[in-house]
């Protein structure tokens, strides 16, 4: 029927007006065929890959080993000297090609087929020319059956010839094209359609693909022109397909699946599922989309109570109090101000994220923290306002006046919100995670979407401030107590640059920790000169600008030190949290599951507060060093400090946007127990105990 179909579909296409005047039958071929060896030179009982190559016209086509609803594979008839051999063709995954009212699977552009060949052991020595008869139907509106005689010169020689660089090179990416035995289970039911499940939590995390394709390696398995939808299930990724008219009386489901991950890359699998059952999922991502923004506000709403915030949100309060009474209007005013500043930089950060990933770097949520440069820049401003909040010094308006002085107030609302967001970055909520993970792996709007609803979240408290305005009788009044609050805040502030130097410390040499201190110690001095002149009427101005000026040349000449700095060397054995740990390799990692060996890995940074919490908390109890000694668990640390790749994949195959993670493996177990974000002792004691569940 397909065949028939076919065959119909061209003579009604050889019958339109104009066909036969634009595409006469004289025309030059569509197709242009050449023969690619991998190497020029072949021993004697070797192997070795010739290409097919199809350079194809702009607007055909060619066929794939299944040409869909319509169409003919290429076939490859071998010339070849008695004695050799030539394999099956290996089929890079093809694409859809809607043709009318039908559906073609094939390849456009330039396509390499492979094909391997064997020389006898008893082959001569000496050139030869192996020849070849590829035929194919090429099809646009219309189709044209074409054929090429094709040679290939080679050599045979006992020392034979490795493949060139390049040569190597083109061959193995056209290998990677051709799909792999899929490292995953996947079964599927037929009911009112047909679903195919691959048990992967990978997929369902932030290795989410953004589009996936089943194409069938036999007419009748499926409709090929329906369309087709995928959504996430609980422990992996469901497709759905229209079946076709055979699928009820085969006993598998063969094909190929496509999955096209958020930079574009490829990952072709070969499909041979079994009946089974299939878990329910979203088809489409519609209700996924909407779960993950509620995620994403209630992680923000969380990360209030991170303690990486508490000390810029109780600033925050004070100048809300300090209102609180008499100026109602300017409280709500500065409560919407201090929203904007958090939700435009939790977008500017998707913005950053977006461009980031489109230039196809890999990165997770708290990633400019592995920039020392970053770390450093925000160690000098949780330090100058530390100082501010001692009272060393004061900004004051640029101009008297009350209405510029309340824009003035506003403005410094708007840059709290800012900070509050630039300090939130080494804590990961509940919640947020998931959300950011899948924001990860979906197209823009819907990246900057999940982080409008973290900003929302994470604004929430001062929105609700600015809309209910009697909320602010909560507050204290204001009073004298106020200056002494101001001056306990400072200690945390503190102790927030100090511990972004302790970080420092594990990024970079000691050169480059005594230029931050210098730059601190600069920091200081042209604060509390601006303290001391700029407050006073008539104070000389320029030495307020000579002092800023030092204070610009040293910070930068720290900086750049800092930008040169080299990351201390990396300890191949040493104590986490009490426990003798290994660092994180995926080769290590295989090498201890293969000799049957327990895996605990402990995915980590030391700008991740949450981290440093749960290592206190959880992992340096005595009962869990018992345990991990007693059943002799290899901990591996996979410290993201600075920027991996390696551990970056590791976080997106395990469904994370950044640390903390924490896996289990148990001896034998093909998946990996995921701790929660925020552990506990009996979290971890009662996952080592039971890794069934």
């Amino acid at each position: 029927m397909r065949h028939i179909l076919f065959c119909l579909f061209a003579l009604l296409s050889l019958a339109l007006p104009g066909a036969a005047d634009t595409l006469p039958l004289n025309q030059q071929p569509k197709v242009h065929v050449r023969l690619i060896s991998d190497r020029d030179a072949v021993r004697p009982g070797s192997h070795f890959t010739v290409a097919v190559e199809q350079d194809i016209a702009a607007g055909w086509h060619t066929y794939w080993l299944n040409p869909g609803e319509a169409g003919q594979p290429t076939e490859v008839k071998w010339s070849l000297p008695p004695g050799w051999k030539a394999g099956a063709i290996q089929w890079p995954y093809p694409i859809r090609v809607p043709v009318g009212p039908l559906m073609d699977y094939g390849y456009e552009g330039k396509v390499w087929l492979l094909v391997d060949l064997t020389v006898p052991p008893d082959a001569p020595a000496g050139a030869l020319t192996l020849r070849a008869l590829v035929q194919y139907l090429v099809c646009r509106e219309v189709c044209i059956p074409e054929d090429a005689t094709v040679a290939l010169p080679l050599v045979v020689d006992a020392k034979g010839a490795p493949p060139d660089a390049t040569s190597a090179a083109e061959f193995a990416a056209v290998r990677a094209k051709i799909p792999a035995t899929s490292p995953w289970p996947m079964q599927y039911a037929l009911g009112k359609d047909l679903r195919l499940y691959v048990k992967a939590p990978a997929l369902s995390g932030t290795a989410r693909p953004v589009d996936v394709q089943f194409f069938p390696a036999a007419a009748g398995e499926v409709t090929d022109a329906a369309k087709q939808s995928f959504g996430l299930a609980k422990d992996g990724l469901v497709l759905s397909l229209v079946p076709g008219a055979k699928m009820a009386s085969l006993k598998s489901l063969t094909g190929v699946l496509v999955l096209t991950s958020t930079d574009r890359s490829v990952q072709a699998l070969q499909v041979q599922a079994a009946p089974g059952a299939v878990p329910d999922a979203a088809m489409g991502g519609e209700v996924s989309i909407w779960l993950a923004l509620v995620f994403a506000a209630l992680g923000g709403l969380i990360l209030n109570v991170m303690p990486c915030v508490l000390p810029v949100l109780a600033m925050k309060a004070l100048s809300l109090a300090s209102h609180a009474g008499a100026d109602r209007a300017h409280a709500r005013a500065e409560s919407f101000s201090y929203a904007a500043g958090a939700v435009a930089s939790f977008v500017a950060f998707g913005l950053v994220i977006v461009a980031l990933r489109a230039g196809g770097a890999a990165i997770g949520w708290g990633f400019q923290l592995q920039e020392p440069i970053v770390v450093a820049v925000l160690a000098l401003l949780m330090f100058a306002v530390g100082l501010n909040l001692s009272g060393l010094f004061e900004i004051q308006p640029i101009t008297a006046g009350d209405t510029l002085a309340r824009k003035g107030g506003l403005l410094g609302a708007f840059f709290t919100g800012v900070l509050a967001v630039a300090v939130a970055a080494p804590c990961t909520a509940p919640f947020m995670a998931t959300a950011i993970g899948f924001g990860f792996t979906q197209s823009a709007p819907v990246v900057i979407g999940i982080f409008v609803a973290l900003g929302l979240g994470f604004a929430l408290p001062f929105i609700l401030l600015g809309l209910w305005p009697a909320l602010h009788r909560v507050l204290p009044k204001p009073g004298t107590w106020m200056v002494r609050f101001r001056q306990i805040l400072a200690l945390p502030m503190y102790a927030a640059a100090g511990w972004l130097v302790w970080v420092l410390a594990q990024q970079i040499d000691t050169r480059g920790l005594i230029a931050i201190a210098v730059a601190a110690v600069a920091l200081a001095l042209a604060l509390w000169f601006w303290g001391r002149l700029a407050v006073r009427s008539g104070a000389r101005k320029w030495a307020v600008a000579a002092g800023a000026l030092a204070f610009v040349i040293v910070t930068v000449a720290a900086l750049c030190i800092v930008a040169g700095a080299r990351p201390p060397a990396p300890v191949s054995v040493t104590a986490h949290a009490g426990i003798p740990s290994e660092p994180y390799s995926a080769a290590r990692l295989a090498a201890l599951r293969q000799a049957g060996r327990p895996v605990f890995i402990d995915a980590t940074a030391s700008w991740c507060i949450t981290c440093l919490v749960n290592e206190e908390a959880a992992l340096a109890r005595p009962n869990v060093h018992a345990a991990f000694r007693d059943k002799h668990i290899v901990l591996l640390v996979a410290d993201w400090t600075n920027r991996s790749p390696a551990i970056t994949a590791l976080l997106e195959a395990h469904g994370r946007s950044g640390v903390p993670l924490y896996l289990y493996f148990a001896p034998g177990a093909a998946e990996p127990i995921i701790l929660p974000q925020i552990l506990t002792e009996d979290i971890v004691l009662s996952a080592l105990a039971n890794p069934a569940k």
